[in-house]
């Protein structure tokens, strides 16, 4: 047990996610996360495939909030703040911040994403949730058209037992406050607030000055027609936004 939640190891799985979402679909309770040494079929947000090196975080952890849909984001963006803590705990010193909704950063380039996928029930509620999170550690596998970046040779059993420790304080915190302090701490770990960014919404790209997020975690940017909110979509920053 780690931070309250059963962590299961593999040295070899097709896919973490796959894994437990067939799991999940069993009736697993909440609680469970798996890891794989290596994955051969890993993939990412949007389809993408996510290369799955030895040496790098590869997870995925069930939840069962119940809840509407719509406090899914929410819970991404809970699942981020726990993943900023435990990397900044093993990696002090590194500039680090969030990208909305799902990336981790160092110095501008990417070291790690959440894929967040759930079910619903026949009332329309959370029947489950589940966080593909992958860090990159020793390696920096390359994305076309990113920077990209590692944290260092850092175990991953050790910083999985970090993360899930973070993830159980939040989640504890959210049942006891709501999303509050979870919003707050996001914008603490994210970018500077009047940076510059472009939000692409497939061919619709939105260019505006981040603002903050809206109470239920949306994206806030002041356009040329006005402050907006944003719930899906794929922050692309300009090079002079970082503040790292």
């Amino acid at each position: 047990m780690t931070g309250g939640f059963r962590l299961e190891i593999h040295d070899l799985l097709p896919s973490t996610q796959s894994l437990l979402t067939e799991k999940a679909g069993q009736g697993e309770p909440a609680g469970l996360a798996i890891l794989a040494r290596r994955q051969s079929a890993g993939r990412g947000r949007a389809g993408r495939p996510w290369l799955s090196d030895p040496g790098n975080l590869h997870i995925s952890i069930l939840l069962r909030p119940g809840g509407p849909a719509r406090d899914i984001a929410g819970y991404a963006l809970l699942a981020a703040v726990a993943l900023h803590d435990a990397a900044c705990h093993h990696a002090p010193g590194r500039a680090l911040r969030l990208k909305w909704p799902n990336d981790l950063m160092g110095e501008g380039a990417k070291l790690a994403g959440i894929l967040s996928e759930a079910a619903l029930d026949d009332q329309a509620r959370v029947a489950h949730l589940i966080f593909g999170i992958g860090v990159n550690l020793a390696h920096a596998p390359p994305v076309p058209g990113r920077e990209v970046t590692c944290l260092g040779p850092i175990p991953p059993e050790g910083f999985a037992a970090t993360l899930l420790d973070r993830l159980a304080h939040w989640l504890a915190l959210r049942e006891a406050q709501g999303f509050a302090p979870i919003r707050a701490a996001w914008m603490e770990r994210g970018p500077q607030r009047g940076s510059h960014m472009t939000l692409r919404q497939g061919d619709n790209p939105v260019t505006g000055s981040y603002e903050g997020l809206a109470e239920d975690g949306g994206l806030i940017l002041a356009t040329a027609g006005g402050p907006h909110v944003f719930h899906v979509g794929e922050v692309m920053e300009r090079p002079d936004a970082s503040r790292d």
